[in-house]
């Protein structure tokens, strides 16, 4: 009888904490049981920076802050059959759109990096200069849901979603048994 081919999985963080990966960690010696299932593809928990073939299910943690997430997040629904948004970031920006409130008031931009960077309080910044090297991604207008720039098939909500919910996610999606999420499953630390 021959075995049947492993899922491929990619992962990646993008205007985050990185607290969602550490959650995937969190799944503890079920790794052993997932890892029987899947092979991690493109993922900062293998350093593998491309795609090596086509995915069956990337997972997003994280929200769009600048133009490389925009470019990683397409690049992951260009190579992925299943996109998956995983923690509050991903879903509705979290903390790092918190900047969204003051993009929008009378502060444009360039007033927030220069309190950032130059005038604020507790900065100690002798050259007075605000990064601006071409090395450094765009900064976009404002934090971005990541359904906002792609198309999303599932959201595993939490900040950051418990290991248990990130393995029977996944376990019941390769085994194609995932219908929802089961209510006692989601909760907020």
């Amino acid at each position: 009888m021959s075995e049947l081919p492993k899922a491929r999985i990619a992962t990646a963080s993008l205007a985050g904490c990185f607290g969602c990966h550490m959650a995937i960690l969190d799944i503890d010696e079920r790794l052993i049981e997932l890892m029987k299932l899947v092979d991690v593809d493109r993922s900062p928990l293998t350093d593998k920076k491309r795609f090596t073939e086509r995915c069956d299910i990337g997972i997003i943690e994280g929200g769009c802050c600048n133009e490389e997430n925009v470019h990683v997040l397409q690049d992951f629904r260009r190579n992925c059959d299943v996109l998956i948004a995983l923690g509050q970031c991903a879903i509705m920006g979290g903390l790092p759109a918190m900047r969204n409130a003051i993009m929008h008031s009378d502060a444009p931009l360039r007033e927030c990096l220069d309190e950032a960077y130059i005038t604020g309080r507790y900065i100690r910044n002798t050259t007075h200069n605000v990064p601006n090297d071409p090395a450094l991604p765009l900064l976009l207008d404002e934090v971005y849901p990541c359904s906002q720039v792609v198309e999303i098939d599932y959201q595993i909500p939490g900040c950051a979603p418990s290991g248990d919910i990130i393995f029977d996610t996944l376990a019941k999606l390769l085994t194609g048994k995932f219908r929802g999420f089961e209510p006692e499953m989601i909760k907020f630390d």
